[in-house]
């Protein structure tokens, strides 16, 4: 199913004014900004044919270098319809994969081999004799001699021809860390734990991740004579950034792809993002002055000079590389003032709009009131990790408030939070099957999925948690709280399925029956899983199926970020304040999540717990709106309002 969710900012670059050169010019690998990662996957994947078709022709064999991760997984997927819709055919190529964990099996469900069977394989006419993927089980005495003889492979083979390859957010490429010399070939290497924590996205605790890894060196993907580099997710936006305009830095590994003769690199806009052409692309061409873009420009010379909006003068301006701004609009200080007031009628008390008000200026309209709201949250907590002061505020102004969580969240409970609440319950004498699911938790094999049993108590867990928060904020938990529980999570592993109809049609059938005049859902695509971006996906799906509903009519959606980034302030649409004591009830409804303190299966490098990533991040909107020259607050959530109709 295609993507649905892109956000659409206005102004930026005009197309066409200066050539291309020109606009990339502080970027020191050629860089194709695709609309989605679908459209990006399916570029790559052409390439990739096109590069076979042409040795076919000359009936030579192809050897491609294949990576692996959540990145390639549409590439492949492409691949494989283009083999089956288009005879496309792979019985002239050679693979060679790029990495594998250690120790691991092969039948391993985070083998990284096995993955790439799954997903790509086995699903081809490859012959058997060219697969050649890493293997995570040979004995550790043998490593050396064993990664020789991978070299020498490629080398018999005649070399890679295309290498297909992700980037880790800390700028890695297979495995090789921040740091690892330029002159290395295939290897054993120790992981880093931040990188322990990324690869339990496909283990199910962090005790059972493997700490090392065999990987090619960044000396065997310098050979390869083309390669293409790839990243979809958001949170990759800042190593791409710096692999790509910084300096050659082997504390960035994908830097040194800047010495390649022959590489690309292939983006969706939402990882370009920090990319100078689309950052400040008031520093490389022509740009189109809209509304909000004047408000990013104007907030980056804030941020430039350390000056607040009413600050700013005319030789800042000029300065920095905004004259054409000036010459756009006029006079600067008119500049400042429109975007300080546009900045200050982002903030309202009243996320549901204030009744018998004038809202000319407010982000919400006034009437109706009180509003029929409804709160779409990916995982169990997010609601009130995210937005749970506008969440009580919402409530305490006498609004209709339902929320909804899309997934049961089962598989971040830790086993041992289960036999805790067993116990608990055996010792009040409630019943005692402490011993029986004690045993189904020591029978769990490394790397085998999750029994469903077990599953389905710690979603019960979740679901208890998130019942005593909405009661905490004031709902009614048997009439206002909706578990979804929709069918792409359940997998009894990290890794998920796409959104499909059947997850459409349930949020369909909630969205009819609430009828709402607001909506939240989670638009950030940060999450290390990938939930929330199915789960936006879903929303919107559901949206675009009813469009000609006529209560749709009357309905916004605003879209908040979750516990992994924050929007910038020149997208936000409302800013709801919160007093301290706000700030601390937000908490308290955070703290009902009991099985999401202290020891979270999947807490990735941040080791701060939820409610203080929240508060820190809501403070820190505060302060950047007082920098600016706003009053100052406790703490800010901010929200951007989505065009369901576009």
């Amino acid at each position: 199913m295609s993507s649905n969710y892109k956000l659409v900012t206005g102004g930026g670059l005009k197309q066409g004014v200066e050539p291309l050169d020109i606009i990339t010019r502080y970027e020191q690998i050629p860089t194709l900004v695709c609309p989605s990662a679908e459209n990006g996957a399916h570029y790559v994947a052409r390439q990739v044919a096109k590069a076979i078709q042409a040795k076919t022709l000359k009936g030579e064999k192809f050897v491609l270098g294949l990576s692996t991760g959540k990145s390639p997984v549409g590439i492949y997927r492409e691949l494989v319809r283009m083999h089956r819709e288009e005879s496309l055919s792979f019985k002239n190529v050679i693979v060679f994969s790029l990495d594998e964990l250690y120790p691991v099996n092969a039948d391993e469900d985070h083998s990284r081999s096995r993955a790439m069977r799954e997903e790509l394989l086995k699903h081809i006419d490859i012959e058997e004799s060219n697969i050649h993927l890493l293997s995570g089980n040979v004995p550790l005495e043998e490593i050396s001699a064993y990664c020789r003889g991978y070299e020498e492979k490629i080398a018999e083979a005649g070399g890679i021809d295309l290498m297909l390859l992700g980037i880790g957010t800390g700028g890695q490429i297979g495995f090789n860390e921040p740091g690892t010399s330029v002159n290395t070939k295939t290897r054993l290497v120790a992981l880093s734990n931040s990188t322990c924590k990324v690869i339990a996205d496909d283990i199910r605790i962090g005790d059972n991740v493997p700490n090392r890894a065999i990987t090619m060196g960044l000396s065997t993907l310098l050979s390869a004579r083309q390669v293409i580099m790839f990243a979809w997710s958001e949170d990759k936006s800042k190593a791409l950034e710096r692999a790509v305009e910084g300096a050659v830095d082997i504390a960035v590994p994908a830097s040194v792809m800047q010495t390649h003769p022959n590489v690309e690199f292939v983006v969706s806009e939402d990882v370009a993002v920090e990319l100078t052409r689309f950052k400040k692309p008031w520093l490389v061409g022509t740009c189109q002055w809209t509304d909000k873009f004047i408000r990013k420009a104007v907030l980056w010379l804030c941020q430039q000079v350390d000056k607040p909006i009413l600050k700013l003068t005319y030789q800042d301006y000029i300065d920095n590389s905004l004259g054409q701004l000036l010459d756009e609009v006029g006079d600067y200080y008119a500049v400042n003032i429109r975007v300080f007031n546009e900045l200050q009628h982002t903030i309202t008390g009243w996320p549901g709009g204030k009744p018998n008000a004038d809202d000319s200026t407010r982000p919400e309209r006034s009437t109706p009131y009180p509003k029929r709201v409804l709160i779409f949250s990916p995982h169990p907590d997010d609601d009130v990790i995210s937005m749970g002061g506008t969440f009580i505020r919402l409530s305490d102004q006498g609004h209709d408030v339902h929320v909804a969580y899309e997934t049961s969240g089962n598989i971040a409970v830790h086993d041992d939070v289960v036999l805790q609440i067993l116990d608990t319950a055996r010792q009040c004498g409630l019943g005692d099957e402490y011993d029986r699911i004690k045993a189904i938790i020591d029978g769990k094999k490394k790397g085998e999925r999750e029994p469903r049993e077990l599953l389905a108590l710690k979603g019960a867990i979740r679901r208890g948690e998130a019942r005593a928060a909405d009661r905490f904020i004031g709902l009614d938990e048997n009439t206002h709280v909706h578990f979804l529980n929709l069918p792409f999570y359940e997998t009894g592993t990290v890794k998920k399925n796409g959104v499909g109809q059947e997850d459409i049609d349930i949020i369909i059938k909630l969205l009819r029956e609430i009828k709402p005049h607001q909506i939240y859902a989670a638009g950030d695509l940060s999450d290390p899983h990938g939930t929330h971006r199915v789960c936006i996906e879903a929303v919107l799906g559901a949206i675009k199926q009813i469009q000609s509903d006529e209560w749709l009519k009357d309905c916004r959606l605003w879209l908040y970020r979750g516990a992994w980034q924050e929007w910038e302030l020149d997208m936000v649409d409302m800013a709801v304040p919160l007093s301290p004591d706000e700030v601390i009830r937000k908490r308290h409804a955070i703290y009902r999540h009991l099985s999401q303190k202290d020891i979270v299966p999947f807490p990735g490098d941040d080791k701060r717990e939820f409610w203080q990533r929240a508060e820190d991040r809501t403070q820190a909107t505060a302060r950047l709106y007082n920098k600016l020259g706003m009053a100052e607050y406790e703490a800010i959530e901010v929200f951007v309002q989505y065009d369901m109709f576009r």
